[in-house]
Parts: C-alpha cells; sequence; structure tokens
C-alpha cells in the first residue's frame, strides 16, 4: 500500500477530515514547529525582501537542521500512511507546505517506500 501525502490550505481541513487523512498544522502561527518556517523568512518574503528561490533556500537549511534536532518527530510523520501539511497559504500560491512534501516525498523515496504525490485536498462543496 502506497503513502500519501497531501497539502491542505487550513480553512480547507474539513476534506482531510472526510478523506480520514491526518492533518499536520505546518504554520509558524499556530503548528508544529519542527516543520514550520520562522517568523522573520515569513515576514521578509511577505515584505518582498526574500525571493521565492531564497526562502526556499533558507527553508530547507532550516529544515535539515529541524532533521538533526528533532529525529524523532520526523520519524513519526515519515511513518503516517497518509497526512495532509496545512497551512493559511491559498491552494497554488508559492507555500512552504509544498517545499515540505517534496522533501519527505524525496526521503520516503530514499528509503524505498511506495509513496504517492497526492496534491491538495479540497473541499468539493466549495
Amino acid at each position: 500500500m502506497s503513502k500519501v501525502i497531501y497539502t491542505i490550505q487550513i480553512s480547507n481541513v474539513r476534506a482531510a477530515h472526510l478523506a480520514e487523512v491526518p492533518v499536520l498544522d505546518v504554520t509558524v502561527k499556530s503548528g508544529d514547529r519542527t516543520f514550520a518556517p520562522d517568523w522573520d523568512m515569513v515576514m521578509q518574503y511577505k515584505s518582498g525582501h526574500l525571493t521565492e528561490s531564497e526562502y526556499t533556500t533558507h527553508y530547507r537549511r532550516l529544515m535539515l537542521i529541524s532533521q538533526t534536532l528533532n529525529r524523532t518527530r520526523w520519524r513519526e510523520v515519515l511513518n503516517y500512511t497518509s497526512i495532509a501539511l496545512a497551512c493559511y497559504c491559498r491552494p497554488g500560491n508559492f507555500c512552504h507546505r509544498v517545499l515540505l512534501k517534496e522533501m519527505l516525498l524525496g526521503m520516503l523515496f530514499a528509503e524505498g517506500e511506495d509513496v504517492v504525490d497526492g496534491g491538495e485536498l479540497v473541499q468539493s462543496d466549495k
């Protein structure tokens, strides 16, 4: 059975609950700080002082440090059969939840896991 990793906007978490997919809030505001960006990089990106490329580089570096400091938590997330990574950004916009999904997919693939990119979960009644 394949593992599936989705992304989802927090306002759409009902879609994950209906699909019986666990949700992991990965925001700096309300989520699991293990996987969240820091406030400084979020504010710099929103104000135009960081490009998407710079943000991506900074976020990936932050997550590499997080993997070292939080091995158990990373392993817990990698062990889910399915999971939806949630934040406040609108679907289709540049967002760290997509960067995190790419990292997790790559890690699972490297471990020989059968893993699928589930895309963005959305509510069908909107």
